[in-house]
């Protein structure tokens, strides 16, 4: 039986993760979004592996601890990537509660500019010497 504040987080996840389907900021199911359980710091909120985020619902979620075991509930695939990603920055970053992991147009899009983001107009200047670059190792998974 989860409690009121877990089934809180798990529809505020769901919806978070339709939204960003909504808006186009999925990319099929390779990209993931986790809640830590407030009742539960060390126990974060992940998606199935496999399902699209638009298919996502606060019941299909799963629950993992920061060492990547599933904790309760049925076993299902998770992708292993988005369990490196984000037990790492929630073991990380106790004061995290959502993290999201998307593959935007305009993301991949600067990604793949040897120079990064260029200062070219009032909106890139915003984040002009405040983003982070960390070269394509491929996929995390370790």
């Amino acid at each position: 039986m989860t409690s009121s504040t877990e089934t809180a987080m798990r529809q505020d996840l769901a919806a978070a993760y339709r939204l960003i389907a909504h808006f186009g900021m999925d990319d099929l199911i390779h990209t993931h979004i986790s809640a830590r359980l407030p009742d539960e710091p060390n126990h974060l909120l992940i998606n199935r592996y496999g399902d699209l985020f638009r298919e996502v619902t606060a019941d299909s979620l799963a629950v993992i601890d920061h060492e990547g075991h599933q904790v309760r509930g049925t076993q299902v695939p998770i992708n292993t990537a988005g369990i490196v990603i984000h037990t790492a920055v929630h073991s990380a970053r106790p004061d995290a509660i959502c993290v999201m992991h998307t593959h935007t147009a305009a993301g991949v899009a600067v990604s793949c500019l040897e120079e990064g983001l260029l200062p070219l107009n009032q909106t890139a200047l915003l984040f002009y010497g405040r983003v982070g670059y960390h070269a394509f190792e491929g996929i995390a998974l370790d």
